[in-house]
Parts: C-alpha cells; structure tokens; sequence
C-alpha cells in the first residue's frame, strides 16, 4: 500500500544533495540581474508586511490589538509563513511542467522538481523566521517552553507543501488549466485563513453560528499551520491539546501524499506528451 511513498520518499533522500545544489542555484539565479541580488527576498515581504499592517492595522482596526498581542506582531506571525506557503504552492505546482523538458534526457527523478522548488523558497522563511523571533522579543514576547513547537508546525507544513506539491504538480501537468485555478484559489485562501483577522470577530458576532462557521474554516489545512505558529510564539497552547485537529490534519496530509505520490509514479514516465 506504501511502496509509492516509500519510493518517492527514497529518491529524495537518495538525491539530496543535488536537491540542495540546485535549490542554491536557483536562489542565486532568479535574482542576479538585480542591483539589489538577494536582498529582494527580504524588500519584497517588508513592503507587503507594511501596507497590510497600514491597511489592516491602522485603518480597519485603529491600532487596537488582538487580545493581549499587539496587532503588527499578531499579524506578521501570520504573514511570515504564508509568504512561504504561498509561492510555494503556486510555483511547486508548476516545476515539472517548467522542467520536464530540461530533465527529460536526464537519469533525473522527476519528484525532486518539487522538492527542489521548496527548498530553494526555504532560505528566505528562515530568515524571515530568525526576524520574527527578534520582533517578539522587542515586543517583550520572550522565548518560552511553548516556542520549541515552531519545529513541530515547520515540520507539519513541510510535509503537507511536499505532499499537495506531489498531486498538484501532476495535474499540472497533465490539465494546465489547474494552475490557473490553483492561483484563484490561494488568494481566496488568503482571506479564508485568519491571517489579516481574528476568528473571536466571527464568534462576538454570530456566537453559537460563529464557532459552526469556524470550525468549517478549520477544515483549511493552512489555518492549523497559521495558528500553530501563533500558539507557538505566543505561548498559548500545545499542539497535542487539541488531538481531534491533529488527526484531521495528519491523516488529510498523509492521504494527499498516498494519492500524490501513486498520481506522480503512474504519470511521469509520460509527462512529456503532455507537454
């Protein structure tokens, strides 16, 4: 029953390092006809991060914080992740249509493609996460026993991006239509996620409905990462306290690697008629 995910499984770990050299290349690459190289991964973000903080922050909300956190922390906790979630989803779900050709006359397994698009947007998260960490502090967050969960939530959304990378990239492929709905349906999610605002402004406002119209928005595998990581920096909860969504989460993932990893090995040998 796991021999596809024991094989996909076993050709990244057997090509790893050429997983992370090309990751490498490509950070280099995609930004050296740049002036300012690099430092876009991080502009880039910082300006995204002000005009929702203006926008959300200081024109919807008037500067009041969420609970006990202040919005502009509360808010890139939030952002940080999904600026890796993302891109890529988007841009995992398109790699082996984009490489199939260069690959194709290659002893190349064509399930690193994905892999490799995850690491290479990996360098700016933790980055990025190295200055959320510093943000909280200067918010006088400090680090407590709950922060080691950030590992736990990296890990659980790693392993979901592979997986959905898995089936996504092969529909991809084979429907080009599916890329441009996937597209639509990650700025939907944006919103749909409680990244910009708070469930508790759902549950004030429609009470016993609210809470049935939040665990709907559950069912979103992107919103238990989110929150996770908020439950992370902010202290407010272990992850194991709440095993039904775990379970939800863990068994949505593993099903989509099952199913991605099958879709990926009955198609690839194939891919280039598609093309």
């Amino acid at each position: 029953m796991f021999k596809a995910i024991r094989q996909v499984l076993k050709e990244q770990f057997k090509y790893r390092d050429l997983i992370f050299r090309m990751a490498s290349f490509e950070v280099k690459g995609t930004h050296q006809i740049h002036y300012l190289g690099s430092f876009w991964q991080f502009l880039n973000p910082a300006i995204q991060i002000a005009i929702y903080w203006f926008v959300f922050g200081i024109g919807l909300r008037g500067g009041a914080d969420v609970g006990n956190t202040p919005f502009f922390l509360w808010l890139i906790i939030g952002l940080i992740p999904w600026f890796f979630i993302a891109p890529t989803v988007t841009q995992g779900s398109n790699s082996v249509h984009q490489k199939i050709g260069l690959v194709s006359k290659m002893n190349f397994p064509v399930s690193l493609l994905p892999t490799i698009r995850i690491v290479s947007n990996s360098y700016q998260f933790f980055a990025m996460l190295a200055l959320l960490i510093v943000v909280s502090l200067l918010y006088r967050i400090p680090l407590s026993i709950y922060t080691i969960q950030i590992i736990y939530y990296t890990i659980s959304m790693y392993v979901f991006l592979f997986a959905f990378a898995l089936v996504s990239s092969t529909i991809s492929t084979l429907i080009r239509d599916f890329q441009v709905l996937l597209q639509s349906l990650m700025r939907m999610l944006f919103y749909l996620t409680p990244i910009l605002w708070s469930t508790d402004l759902i549950i004030e406002k429609f009470n016993k409905w609210g809470y049935i119209i939040e665990n709907i928005l559950k069912l979103n595998p992107f919103y238990y990462i989110i929150e996770g990581f908020r439950d992370s920096i902010l202290g407010r909860s272990w992850f194991f306290e709440d095993p039904i969504y775990m379970g939800y989460f863990w068994v949505f993932t593993f099903a989509l690697l099952y199913f991605g990893s099958m879709l990926h090995l009955k198609f690839r040998k194939n891919f280039m008629d598609y093309m």
